[in-house]
């Protein structure tokens, strides 16, 4: 077994990709809890009627973890990826500014505000979207929470030519409290 982390600890990455319905986490937690495995971070959405997820898995290899999950997986019509990675528990960076964006749905705007949050050094620690009005007239709404050093007037200055392009953009300043 490949360690990966500091401790000793192996640590996988479990993705799991599917069709949306009641039971599909509390199914595959059973059988990793069964296993006795122990999770780490996760990160679970509903996209478009389907379900995705990443799940830190700590307490097999990559080949044992398919091998108990693939029954699972089968049974739900899910497609299963796992990969060893680096598991570093405990040391998160927090988010300092959430960007919200939205305007007429097009080709590009994440492109164009990802990249202009990469220019000035914006670190994106979690990305929400969503389409809505109608199909004629679609909207776009895009939220990210992410770390930039020298805060909010860092993000506005490097998000500010996108005004003219039709796209509104609001900077908040975060302040998390963990614990």
């Amino acid at each position: 077994m490949e360690k990966t982390e500091t401790d000793g600890a192996q640590w996988l990455m479990l993705t799991v990709v599917g069709s949306d319905r009641p039971g599909i986490v509390a199914r595959l937690t059973e059988a990793l809890f069964h296993a006795g495995c122990n999770l780490g971070e996760a990160s679970m959405a509903r996209l478009g009627g389907n379900f995705t997820m990443m799940l830190m898995v700590e307490g097999t290899d990559s080949a044992a973890l398919e091998r108990l999950l693939r029954p699972v997986t089968d049974d739900l019509g899910l497609r299963l990826h796992v990969d060893v990675i680096q598991g570093i528990l405990h040391h998160h960076e927090e988010p300092n500014v959430q960007v919200t964006v939205h305007g007429a749905d097009r080709p590009g705007i994440v492109a164009q505000v990802t990249g202009a949050l990469a220019k000035a050094g914006f670190n994106i620690l979690d990305l929400n979207s969503d389409v809505g009005g109608t199909r004629e007239r679609p909207f776009y709404v895009m939220i990210i929470d992410g770390f930039v050093d020298g805060g909010a007037a860092v993000a506005e200055q490097a998000l500010a030519p996108l005004s003219t392009n039709g796209i509104e953009v609001r900077i908040t300043t975060l302040d998390t409290l963990i614990g």
